[in-house]
C-alpha cells in the first residue's frame, strides 16, 4: 500500500468570474466535509486567487494558480511572480500545462527554471508532462516524457524532487472527449516513476504522479486505482463542484 497521500486537483482554466467562483466554492465545500484521505486543490485563474484563498481558508480545499513567471520581480508586462503567488496565501502552481506548451510557447528550457523558483517561494509545483497524438503514434512517448521530466526538474535538488508533483496528461486525451485506458495511464505514470528514479529512488518511491486528460466521475474510480496514479489533474469535469466532488470521493476509495 503507497504511503502517498492522492492529490485531486481541478484545474478551472480561463473560466469564472469571481462571482462565480464564490458560488462553487460555497456549493464544493459542503461535499467534502466528510472526505478523508485526500488532498483537494482548485487552481484558479488569477483575478480569482485573492477570493478563493480567502474563502477555501480552514477548508481541506488549497489554491494553486495555473503559471508563473520565474523571477521574484522584474519587467516583465503581464507576468506573475512566485513571491506575488505566495503573498497572497496561494499554495501552488501548474507548470507546463500542454496548453500553456502549445498555445503560449512554454519551453522546457522555462520550466528548468520555474519549478525550483516555485519551490524556493514556498509553493508547490505541479509539473505537466504528456505526448502528442503524432507522437504516441510514432512510438515516441517514452521519448518525450524523458526530455520534459529530465528537464523540468534538471535544477531541482535531489531532496527536494519528492515535493514537485508531475502530471501525466497526454495532449491528445484532453478536452477532445478521448481517455487513455487505465493500463495506459498506468504504464506512463509508471515511465515517469522510472525517470525519476533515475535521479533518485526514494524520491520516486515520495513523487506524487497524477494522471489528467478528461477524467470524469465514470472513469475516476478506475484511473485512480492503478498502483502508480496518486490522483488527477481535472479539467472540465472540475468546473462543477458536484462531479469534481465525486472524482473526489473515487480517490478515497
Amino acid at each position: 500500500m503507497s504511503a502517498r497521500t492522492p492529490l485531486i486537483a481541478g484545474n478551472w482554466k480561463m473560466y469564472k468570474t469571481e462571482a462565480q467562483a464564490e458560488d462553487y466554492i460555497q456549493a464544493l465545500l459542503p461535499l467534502l466535509s466528510s472526505v478523508d484521505g485526500v488532498e483537494v486543490a482548485i487552481c484558479v485563474p488569477f483575478t480569482d486567487l485573492r477570493a478563493m484563498v480567502d474563502s477555501a481558508r480552514g477548508s481541506r480545499v488549497e489554491v494553486y494558480a495555473q503559471n508563473m513567471h520565474q523571477e521574484p520581480e522584474g519587467a516583465f508586462t503581464g507576468e506573475v511572480s512566485p513571491v506575488m503567488l505566495s503573498d497572497v496565501g496561494v499554495q501552488g502552481v501548474v507548470l507546463g500545462h500542454s496548453e500553456r506548451r502549445a498555445c503560449f510557447g512554454e519551453t522546457d528550457k522555462a520550466l528548468a527554471l520555474k519549478v525550483p523558483a516555485a519551490l524556493e517561494a514556498g509553493l508547490r509545483p505541479i509539473l505537466c508532462v504528456g505526448e502528442t497524438e503524432e507522437e504516441r503514434d510514432n512510438d515516441d512517448t517514452e521519448r518525450k516524457l524523458r526530455q520534459q521530466v529530465r528537464d523540468g526538474l534538471a535544477r531541482v535538488p535531489d531532496e527536494r524532487l519528492a515535493e514537485v508533483t508531475i502530471a501525466y496528461e497526454p495532449i491528445w486525451a484532453i478536452g477532445t472527449g478521448r481517455v487513455a485506458s487505465a493500463e495506459q495511464a498506468q504504464e506512463a505514470v509508471a515511465f515517469v516513476r522510472a525517470l525519476v528514479g533515475d535521479r533518485d529512488q526514494r524520491a520516486a518511491e515520495g513523487v506524487r504522479i497524477l494522471y489528467g486528460g478528461s477524467v470524469k466521475p465514470e472513469n475516476a474510480a478506475e484511473l485512480l486505482g492503478q498502483a502508480d496514479v496518486d490522483g488527477a489533474l481535472v479539467g472540465g469535469a472540475s468546473l462543477d463542484a458536484e462531479c469534481f466532488a465525486q472524482i473526489v470521493a473515487a480517490a478515497t476509495r
